[in-house]
């Protein structure tokens, strides 16, 4: 409960000061820093906390499992320009939280993961469920704090909140003792602390200009969480303008919208080759808010001669994680930078037509869908997707995992706007249904789609539970292939015939979903796609609930 102190007599034309518990400050400061919702798994270490959401206004999401909460924190970390939130409890708990927290250290996503650990003056003595919170977390995360005094709460929050957004964004945690929580504490909530967003200098503008006018075959890739939809509009503008392409690091389209002139494909993993010569044959190479990485150079092998022309621009003066040569680094968040790059006008080039159009139009036989009409056979992804497309909104938002099913979403899908996609780009299974329960907790309305593997679906299908009991309506599409795909490709290529720990018997899938409260539908034949597509949009758009597609799908066959 938050009271208020009487102001002393010589002081009657102040405010109050505010008296409450450290608990119930934290979650004060989390509203200030306007959370939304919080995605939990309760415990008994941080019971004063989940006492303060009660009236805070911020929604708690109850998970079914903490790997699903930290997912789900970290989705809402891709969609937010601040942080996610998720709550876990001490040893086990903080544990399973573990694999969402490597994915917003990889994917550069702001989040922060409240860990309610054990009683002060238990701590150092082999106490249940005690662990070292610095030790287990401290080279996974931006910073890791734990409030040993009451009357920092609310200014640990600000200070988490901040590390998490500044810079390169990425995880931060905070652990709880249970019972400094119940703690009094006075005085006002910390404000929150600007995050310096950088921006060209007089001398980035000139340099930046120069190379491009110098530039035949130049070439942006954009990346990384730390855009707004604005920002992304307003650079969509200016390369169409002067017909300059642009690409998508892996995992990370609709930054330039899927229909736009100078989008020119996807580069990471598993790409079409015109997309992967491109590293090689532009002259200049401008990076907005990532960096040339292992992925992203086909594990450092691509680009990597000290000649080559590569403007990096990002907001971390480390460049942790790039590979090859480094021209010239703008210090910005790419909302600044591309402010700034907003004011830089060229004369277009023929050179920059010709190249553009050229990887744009392999870029749209890519993308073209193949045909919808269905096939004899088992059921096809593509027939699915063939169906799909046309149905979706331009604000459409697609989610997955890890695995080749992704593919069929990055060859197909139209993200149109950002962030239209929601991945693991360090290749972290079980992410599918938690992005997704999270996209449509975050922009109810739209349109939210999740291909999920069967082995990736099966690590966190529970979360289907959590859509049901909080109105969650994603479309999720199982491709059930009955295996492991990603691996045994890697498996055929380097022991050819020698299957090993890669396949898969599955339950229908389907019948899970009706279980936990949605629509479910099994297609088996080719012939079947189009009509339980259907009916799987009736039930979202007329029942309000999550619908899943279950395809049973041949092995072996993949998008690309």
């Amino acid at each position: 409960m938050t009271e208020l102190l009487p102001a002393p007599a010589a002081a009657l034309d102040t405010p109050p000061v505010p008296v409450r518990s450290a608990g119930h400050a934290i979650v004060e400061a989390l509203a200030l820093h306007g959370v939304q919702r919080t995605y939990v798994v309760p415990g008994e270490s941080y019971l004063d906390v989940l006492d303060g959401l009660v009236d805070s206004g911020i929604e708690t999401v109850v998970c079914r499992h903490e790997g699903g909460a930290a997912y789900m924190a970290e989705a809402d970390g891709k969609m937010h320009r601040r942080p996610g939130i998720a709550m876990v409890t001490r040893g086990p708990g903080a544990a399973n939280a573990h694999v969402g927290l490597h994915t917003a250290w990889q994917d550069s996503t702001p989040m922060v993961l409240f860990v309610g650990l054990i009683p002060f003056d238990h701590r150092d003595r082999e106490a249940f469920q005690e662990f070292d919170v610095k030790a287990w977390f401290d080279t996974g995360a931006k910073r890791v704090m734990v409030l040993d005094n009451a009357e920092r709460a609310s200014e640990i929050v600000a200070e988490a909140m901040f590390a998490a957004s500044s810079g390169r964004p990425g995880p931060v945690v905070v652990g709880l003792p249970e019972d400094v929580l119940r703690h009094t504490v006075h005085g006002p909530a910390h404000p929150p602390i600007p995050v310096a967003t950088g921006g060209m200098t007089a001398r980035d503008v000139d340099a930046l200009r120069e190379a491009l006018a110098g530039s035949v075959k130049p070439l942006f890739v954009t990346g990384g969480n730390d855009w707004t939809p604005e920002a992304a509009q307003q650079l969509t503008r200016w390369l169409e303008r002067h017909r300059i392409p642009a690409a998508a690091e892996w995992r990370t389209e609709g930054t330039v919208p899927f229909d736009s002139p100078s989008y020119v494909g996807p580069i990471g993993y598993g790409r079409p080759k015109p997309t992967y010569d491109l590293l090689e044959e532009t002259d200049l190479l401008v990076f907005v808010g990532t960096v040339p990485g292992d992925t992203i150079t086909d594990g450092f092998v691509v680009r990597q001669d000290w000649s080559r022309k590569n403007f990096l621009v990002t907001m971390d003066p480390s460049l942790r994680g790039r590979s090859g040569a480094v021209s010239y680094q703008i210090v910005a968040k790419p909302d600044v930078f591309v402010r700034d790059l907003a004011g830089i006008e060229l004369d277009v080039r023929p050179e920059w037509t010709a190249w553009t159009e050229r990887m744009r139009g392999e870029q749209e036989r890519f993308a073209a869908l193949p045909p919808a009409t269905p096939t004899p056979g088992p059921a096809r992804m593509d027939t699915f997707m063939a169906n799909l497309v046309p149905t979706l909104p331009r604000d459409a938002v697609v989610t997955f995992g890890a695995g080749e099913h992704t593919n069929w979403a990055h060859r197909y899908f139209p993200t149109m706007e950002y962030a239209s996609m929601l991945s693991a780009r360090n290749g972290s299974m079980g992410y599918s249904i938690p992005s997704a329960v999270a996209a449509s907790l975050a922009r109810p309305g739209r349109r939210v789609v999740t291909v999920a593997g069967d082995g990736e679906f099966l690590m966190n299908g529970q979360e289907l539970a959590t859509a049901a009991q909080y109105g969650a309506t994603p479309l999720v599409v199982v491709v059930d292939n009955a295996e492991y795909g990603t691996i045994r490709t890697h498996q055929e290529r380097h022991y050819p015939g020698r299957v090993s720990g890669t396949q898969l018997k599955n339950p229908d899938f389907a019948l899970m979903a009706q279980a936990f409260g949605g629509f479910g539908v099994r297609a088996e034949r080719d012939e079947d796609v189009p009509g339980a597509l259907a009916a799987a949009l009736r039930a979202i758009d007329e029942d309000h609930v999550f619908a899943l597609v279950h395809l049973v799908v041949e092995q072996r066959t993949r998008a690309y």
